[in-house]
Protein backbone atom coordinates (compact mmCIF):
# COMPACT_ATOMS: atom_id res chain seq x y z
CA UNK A 1 0.00 0.00 0.00
CA UNK A 2 1.32 3.44 -0.87
CA UNK A 3 0.54 6.61 1.09
CA UNK A 4 1.42 9.99 -0.37
CA UNK A 5 2.24 13.37 1.21
CA UNK A 6 2.77 16.10 -1.35
CA UNK A 7 1.90 19.68 -2.15
CA UNK A 8 3.68 21.56 -4.92
CA UNK A 9 6.06 18.79 -5.88
CA UNK A 10 9.63 19.70 -6.78
CA UNK A 11 10.54 17.34 -9.58
CA UNK A 12 14.24 17.47 -8.88
CA UNK A 13 16.82 15.53 -10.87
CA UNK A 14 17.13 12.95 -13.62
CA UNK A 15 19.05 9.83 -14.58
CA UNK A 16 22.07 9.20 -16.78
CA UNK A 17 23.53 5.83 -15.94
CA UNK A 18 24.89 3.52 -13.28
CA UNK A 19 28.13 4.31 -11.44
CA UNK A 20 29.95 2.01 -9.02
CA UNK A 21 33.18 3.42 -7.67
CA UNK A 22 36.05 1.04 -7.07
CA UNK A 23 37.21 2.71 -3.84
CA UNK A 24 38.49 0.72 -0.92
CA UNK A 25 36.36 0.12 2.17
CA UNK A 26 35.71 -2.40 4.91
CA UNK A 27 33.45 -5.28 3.96
CA UNK A 28 31.05 -7.41 5.95
CA UNK A 29 29.82 -10.95 6.01
CA UNK A 30 27.11 -11.67 3.45
CA UNK A 31 23.89 -11.22 5.42
CA UNK A 32 21.71 -12.96 2.87
CA UNK A 33 18.49 -11.72 1.36
CA UNK A 34 15.78 -13.14 3.62
CA UNK A 35 14.28 -10.62 6.03
CA UNK A 36 13.78 -12.70 9.15
CA UNK A 37 10.93 -11.88 11.52
CA UNK A 38 10.17 -8.32 10.40
CA UNK A 39 6.67 -8.18 8.93
CA UNK A 40 6.90 -4.80 7.19
CA UNK A 41 9.48 -2.35 5.86
CA UNK A 42 8.35 1.28 5.57
CA UNK A 43 10.21 3.27 2.92
CA UNK A 44 10.06 6.99 2.16
CA UNK A 45 11.12 8.86 -0.96
CA UNK A 46 10.27 11.87 -3.12
CA UNK A 47 8.38 11.85 -6.44
CA UNK A 48 11.52 13.50 -7.88
CA UNK A 49 13.83 12.32 -10.60
CA UNK A 50 16.79 12.39 -8.22
CA UNK A 51 14.86 9.60 -6.51
CA UNK A 52 14.63 7.57 -9.71
CA UNK A 53 16.01 4.51 -7.93
CA UNK A 54 13.12 4.05 -5.49
CA UNK A 55 10.53 5.27 -8.01
CA UNK A 56 11.58 2.59 -10.49
CA UNK A 57 12.40 0.04 -7.81
CA UNK A 58 8.92 0.28 -6.35
CA UNK A 59 7.11 0.48 -9.69
CA UNK A 60 8.95 -2.50 -11.19
CA UNK A 61 8.79 -4.58 -8.01
CA UNK A 62 12.53 -4.89 -7.39
CA UNK A 63 12.25 -4.23 -3.66
CA UNK A 64 9.25 -6.49 -3.12
CA UNK A 65 10.98 -9.34 -4.96
CA UNK A 66 13.91 -9.10 -2.56
CA UNK A 67 11.73 -8.64 0.54
CA UNK A 68 9.75 -11.80 -0.18
CA UNK A 69 6.99 -12.27 2.40
CA UNK A 70 7.87 -9.00 4.14
CA UNK A 71 5.44 -6.24 3.21
CA UNK A 72 6.79 -3.04 1.63
CA UNK A 73 4.89 0.14 2.53
CA UNK A 74 5.86 3.40 0.86
CA UNK A 75 5.21 7.07 1.58
CA UNK A 76 6.21 9.90 -0.73
CA UNK A 77 7.16 13.34 0.55
CA UNK A 78 7.56 16.79 -0.92
CA UNK A 79 10.37 18.01 1.34
CA UNK A 80 13.18 16.70 3.51
CA UNK A 81 12.01 18.02 6.91
CA UNK A 82 8.71 16.11 6.75
CA UNK A 83 10.47 12.91 5.72
CA UNK A 84 13.07 13.24 8.48
CA UNK A 85 10.31 13.91 11.00
CA UNK A 86 8.60 10.67 9.97
CA UNK A 87 11.88 8.77 10.18
CA UNK A 88 12.69 10.07 13.66
CA UNK A 89 9.14 9.41 14.83
CA UNK A 90 9.51 5.77 13.85
CA UNK A 91 6.94 6.05 11.06
CA UNK A 92 9.59 5.10 8.49
CA UNK A 93 12.36 2.53 8.63
CA UNK A 94 14.33 3.83 5.66
CA UNK A 95 14.30 6.93 3.47
CA UNK A 96 15.92 8.35 0.36
CA UNK A 97 17.02 11.94 0.94
CA UNK A 98 19.72 14.51 0.14
CA UNK A 99 23.00 15.16 1.97
CA UNK A 100 22.11 18.26 3.98
CA UNK A 101 19.12 16.70 5.83
CA UNK A 102 21.25 13.64 6.59
CA UNK A 103 24.04 15.77 8.04
CA UNK A 104 21.63 17.89 10.09
CA UNK A 105 19.83 14.83 11.47
CA UNK A 106 23.06 13.08 12.39
CA UNK A 107 24.27 16.17 14.23
CA UNK A 108 21.00 16.95 16.02
CA UNK A 109 20.66 13.36 17.28
CA UNK A 110 24.32 13.26 18.38
CA UNK A 111 25.10 10.59 15.81
CA UNK A 112 22.57 8.12 17.14
CA UNK A 113 19.42 8.12 15.00
CA UNK A 114 20.43 7.35 11.41
CA UNK A 115 23.00 5.68 9.19
CA UNK A 116 23.66 6.09 5.47
CA UNK A 117 23.75 2.61 3.99
CA UNK A 118 24.00 3.35 0.24
CA UNK A 119 24.21 6.08 -2.34
CA UNK A 120 21.52 6.62 -4.95
CA UNK A 121 22.27 9.60 -7.21
CA UNK A 122 25.09 11.97 -8.12
CA UNK A 123 25.05 15.30 -9.96
CA UNK A 124 22.04 16.99 -11.49
CA UNK A 125 22.36 20.58 -10.25
CA UNK A 126 23.30 23.84 -11.97
CA UNK A 127 23.25 27.62 -11.72
CA UNK A 128 21.06 28.86 -14.56
CA UNK A 129 20.94 32.59 -15.24
CA UNK A 130 19.29 34.97 -17.65
CA UNK A 131 21.11 35.89 -20.88
CA UNK A 132 23.66 38.65 -20.39
CA UNK A 133 25.05 37.20 -17.18
CA UNK A 134 28.23 35.55 -18.35
CA UNK A 135 30.69 35.83 -15.45
CA UNK A 136 30.51 35.55 -11.65
CA UNK A 137 31.11 39.31 -11.40
CA UNK A 138 27.85 39.88 -13.32
CA UNK A 139 25.95 38.41 -10.36
CA UNK A 140 26.70 41.36 -8.10
CA UNK A 141 23.42 42.99 -7.13
CA UNK A 142 21.39 40.15 -8.66
CA UNK A 143 18.79 37.85 -7.05
CA UNK A 144 19.44 34.12 -7.28
CA UNK A 145 17.05 31.44 -6.03
CA UNK A 146 17.76 28.19 -4.22
CA UNK A 147 15.14 25.59 -3.22
CA UNK A 148 15.38 26.09 0.56
CA UNK A 149 17.61 27.80 3.10
CA UNK A 150 20.37 25.38 4.08
CA UNK A 151 19.41 22.72 1.54
CA UNK A 152 22.02 21.08 -0.68
CA UNK A 153 21.81 23.58 -3.55
CA UNK A 154 21.64 26.53 -1.16
CA UNK A 155 24.87 25.41 0.49
CA UNK A 156 26.50 24.87 -2.92
CA UNK A 157 25.59 28.37 -4.15
CA UNK A 158 26.82 30.08 -1.00
CA UNK A 159 30.10 28.17 -1.05
CA UNK A 160 30.69 28.92 -4.74
CA UNK A 161 29.89 32.63 -4.37
CA UNK A 162 32.46 32.85 -1.59
CA UNK A 163 35.14 31.29 -3.80
CA UNK A 164 34.34 33.95 -6.40
CA UNK A 165 34.89 36.76 -3.92
CA UNK A 166 31.16 37.48 -3.60
CA UNK A 167 29.20 37.61 -0.35
CA UNK A 168 25.82 35.86 -0.34
CA UNK A 169 23.01 37.52 1.56
CA UNK A 170 21.88 36.13 4.90
CA UNK A 171 19.61 37.12 7.76
CA UNK A 172 22.29 39.46 9.09
CA UNK A 173 24.22 40.42 5.92
CA UNK A 174 22.86 42.15 2.82
CA UNK A 175 25.63 40.67 0.68
CA UNK A 176 26.71 41.16 -2.92
CA UNK A 177 24.23 38.60 -4.21
CA UNK A 178 20.67 38.29 -2.92
CA UNK A 179 20.06 34.59 -2.25
CA UNK A 180 16.33 33.90 -2.28
CA UNK A 181 15.16 30.50 -0.98
CA UNK A 182 12.17 29.74 -3.20
CA UNK A 183 10.10 26.72 -4.15
CA UNK A 184 11.36 25.38 -7.50
CA UNK A 185 8.08 25.81 -9.35
CA UNK A 186 7.82 29.39 -8.12
CA UNK A 187 11.43 30.00 -9.16
CA UNK A 188 10.59 29.05 -12.73
CA UNK A 189 7.62 31.40 -12.87
CA UNK A 190 9.51 34.30 -11.28
CA UNK A 191 12.40 33.70 -13.69
CA UNK A 192 10.01 33.84 -16.64
CA UNK A 193 8.50 37.03 -15.24
CA UNK A 194 11.90 38.68 -14.94
CA UNK A 195 11.68 38.85 -11.14
CA UNK A 196 14.65 36.54 -10.55
CA UNK A 197 18.02 36.59 -12.26
CA UNK A 198 18.69 32.90 -11.91
CA UNK A 199 18.61 29.86 -9.70
CA UNK A 200 20.95 27.17 -8.39
CA UNK A 201 18.50 24.30 -8.75
CA UNK A 202 18.37 20.53 -9.21
CA UNK A 203 17.10 18.79 -12.31
CA UNK A 204 14.70 18.93 -14.01
CA UNK A 205 14.30 22.53 -12.88
CA UNK A 206 17.66 23.49 -14.31
CA UNK A 207 16.53 22.12 -17.67
CA UNK A 208 13.18 23.86 -17.32
CA UNK A 209 14.88 27.20 -16.63
CA UNK A 210 16.89 26.65 -19.83
CA UNK A 211 14.19 25.22 -22.11
CA UNK A 212 11.08 26.95 -20.74
CA UNK A 213 12.65 30.09 -19.30
CA UNK A 214 15.31 30.88 -21.89
CA UNK A 215 18.16 30.77 -19.37
CA UNK A 216 21.79 29.73 -19.80
CA UNK A 217 23.97 27.55 -17.59
CA UNK A 218 26.62 29.58 -15.78
CA UNK A 219 27.79 26.71 -13.54
CA UNK A 220 27.24 22.98 -13.96
CA UNK A 221 27.95 21.82 -10.40
CA UNK A 222 29.68 18.69 -11.67
CA UNK A 223 32.57 20.87 -12.82
CA UNK A 224 33.28 21.81 -9.18
CA UNK A 225 33.81 18.27 -7.89
CA UNK A 226 36.56 15.65 -8.42
CA UNK A 227 35.61 13.46 -11.39
CA UNK A 228 32.32 15.38 -11.51
CA UNK A 229 30.88 13.28 -8.68
CA UNK A 230 28.98 14.49 -5.62
CA UNK A 231 26.15 13.00 -3.62
CA UNK A 232 22.65 14.16 -4.49
CA UNK A 233 20.56 11.37 -2.94
CA UNK A 234 21.36 8.50 -0.62
CA UNK A 235 19.57 5.85 1.44
CA UNK A 236 19.20 6.36 5.20
CA UNK A 237 17.94 3.84 7.73
CA UNK A 238 17.11 4.21 11.38
CA UNK A 239 20.07 2.93 13.38
CA UNK A 240 17.78 0.83 15.55
CA UNK A 241 16.17 -0.81 12.52
CA UNK A 242 19.56 -1.59 10.98
CA UNK A 243 20.73 -3.21 14.23
CA UNK A 244 17.57 -5.29 14.64
CA UNK A 245 16.85 -6.17 11.02
CA UNK A 246 20.06 -6.18 8.94
CA UNK A 247 18.58 -8.76 6.58
CA UNK A 248 15.65 -6.47 5.75
CA UNK A 249 18.11 -3.66 5.03
CA UNK A 250 20.05 -6.08 2.85
CA UNK A 251 16.87 -6.80 0.90
CA UNK A 252 16.32 -3.06 0.35
CA UNK A 253 19.90 -2.61 -0.82
CA UNK A 254 19.66 -5.62 -3.13
CA UNK A 255 16.45 -4.19 -4.55
CA UNK A 256 18.19 -0.88 -5.15
CA UNK A 257 21.11 -2.51 -6.94
CA UNK A 258 18.64 -4.45 -9.09
CA UNK A 259 16.75 -1.25 -9.91
CA UNK A 260 19.88 0.72 -10.80
CA UNK A 261 21.11 -2.11 -12.98
CA UNK A 262 17.80 -2.28 -14.84
CA UNK A 263 17.74 1.50 -15.38
CA UNK A 264 21.29 1.43 -16.75
CA UNK A 265 20.36 -1.28 -19.23
CA UNK A 266 16.94 0.12 -20.15
CA UNK A 267 17.17 3.93 -20.14
CA UNK A 268 14.26 4.49 -22.52
CA UNK A 269 11.93 2.23 -20.54
CA UNK A 270 13.21 3.81 -17.33
CA UNK A 271 12.22 7.29 -18.53
CA UNK A 272 8.78 6.01 -19.47
CA UNK A 273 8.37 4.41 -16.05
CA UNK A 274 9.57 7.54 -14.25
CA UNK A 275 7.23 9.84 -16.11
CA UNK A 276 4.28 7.50 -15.62
CA UNK A 277 4.96 7.32 -11.89
CA UNK A 278 5.34 11.09 -11.60
CA UNK A 279 2.00 11.50 -13.33
CA UNK A 280 0.39 8.89 -11.07
CA UNK A 281 1.73 10.38 -7.82
CA UNK A 282 1.65 14.10 -8.57
CA UNK A 283 -0.78 14.43 -11.46
CA UNK A 284 1.99 15.94 -13.61
CA UNK A 285 4.58 14.59 -16.02
CA UNK A 286 7.56 16.14 -17.78
CA UNK A 287 7.86 17.11 -21.43
CA UNK A 288 10.09 14.74 -23.36
CA UNK A 289 12.60 17.49 -24.15
CA UNK A 290 12.97 18.39 -20.48
CA UNK A 291 13.15 14.77 -19.38
CA UNK A 292 15.80 13.92 -21.99
CA UNK A 293 17.98 16.90 -21.08
CA UNK A 294 17.63 16.31 -17.36
CA UNK A 295 18.16 12.57 -17.76
CA UNK A 296 21.63 13.23 -19.13
CA UNK A 297 22.72 15.38 -16.19
CA UNK A 298 22.42 12.87 -13.35
CA UNK A 299 24.14 9.58 -12.59
CA UNK A 300 22.61 6.81 -10.54
CA UNK A 301 25.16 5.16 -8.29
CA UNK A 302 25.14 2.81 -5.33
CA UNK A 303 28.31 4.55 -4.12
CA UNK A 304 27.39 7.30 -1.60
CA UNK A 305 30.49 9.30 -2.64
CA UNK A 306 31.37 9.80 1.01
CA UNK A 307 34.16 12.32 0.44
CA UNK A 308 31.64 14.78 -0.98
CA UNK A 309 29.47 14.57 2.13
CA UNK A 310 32.28 15.87 4.33
CA UNK A 311 32.92 18.67 1.83
CA UNK A 312 29.21 19.52 1.85
CA UNK A 313 29.34 19.77 5.63
CA UNK A 314 32.45 21.94 5.48
CA UNK A 315 30.70 24.27 3.04
CA UNK A 316 27.69 24.56 5.36
CA UNK A 317 29.99 25.42 8.26
CA UNK A 318 31.80 28.05 6.18
CA UNK A 319 28.44 29.57 5.20
CA UNK A 320 27.46 29.84 8.87
CA UNK A 321 24.52 27.46 8.43
CA UNK A 322 25.77 24.84 10.90
CA UNK A 323 28.54 24.50 13.47
CA UNK A 324 31.63 22.38 12.84
CA UNK A 325 30.61 18.74 12.82
CA UNK A 326 32.19 15.32 13.24
CA UNK A 327 30.52 12.92 10.80
CA UNK A 328 32.37 9.82 11.98
CA UNK A 329 29.85 6.99 12.15
CA UNK A 330 27.31 8.43 9.74
CA UNK A 331 27.98 5.62 7.25
CA UNK A 332 27.48 1.89 7.65
CA UNK A 333 28.27 0.39 4.26
CA UNK A 334 28.78 -3.19 5.41
CA UNK A 335 25.44 -4.37 4.02
CA UNK A 336 26.04 -2.61 0.71
CA UNK A 337 29.56 -3.96 0.33
CA UNK A 338 28.36 -7.47 1.15
CA UNK A 339 25.71 -7.15 -1.57
CA UNK A 340 28.28 -5.85 -4.06
CA UNK A 341 30.73 -8.61 -3.16
CA UNK A 342 28.02 -11.22 -3.78
CA UNK A 343 27.81 -9.87 -7.34
CA UNK A 344 31.56 -9.77 -7.80
CA UNK A 345 31.55 -5.96 -7.73
CA UNK A 346 34.14 -3.79 -5.94
CA UNK A 347 33.52 -2.32 -2.52
CA UNK A 348 32.80 1.37 -2.04
CA UNK A 349 34.43 3.66 0.49
CA UNK A 350 33.04 5.39 3.55
CA UNK A 351 35.99 7.85 3.47
CA UNK A 352 36.81 7.04 7.07
CA UNK A 353 33.33 8.06 8.25
CA UNK A 354 32.01 4.56 8.83
CA UNK A 355 30.40 3.11 11.90
CA UNK A 356 32.64 0.92 14.02
CA UNK A 357 32.01 -2.75 14.52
Amino acid sequence: MSRTKWGVVALAGAVAGLGLAACGSSTATDMGTTTGSVAEVRLGYFPNLTHATPIVGVAKGFYTQRLGATKLSTTTFNAGPAEIEALLAGELDAAYIGPSPAINTFVKTHGEAIRIVAGAASGGAALVVRPGITTPADLKGKSIATPQLGNTQDVALRAWLTTQGLTPSSASVKGDVNVVPTDNATTLQLFKDGKLDGGWVPEPWASRLVLDGGGTVLVDERTLWPKGQFVTTHLLVRTEFLARHPQAVRALVDGQIDANGWIAKNPADAKTTLNAELRRITGKSLKDTVLDRAFANLTLTNDPIATSLQTNADHAVAAGLIKKVDLTGIYDLRVLNAALAARGLPAVSDAGLGAAG
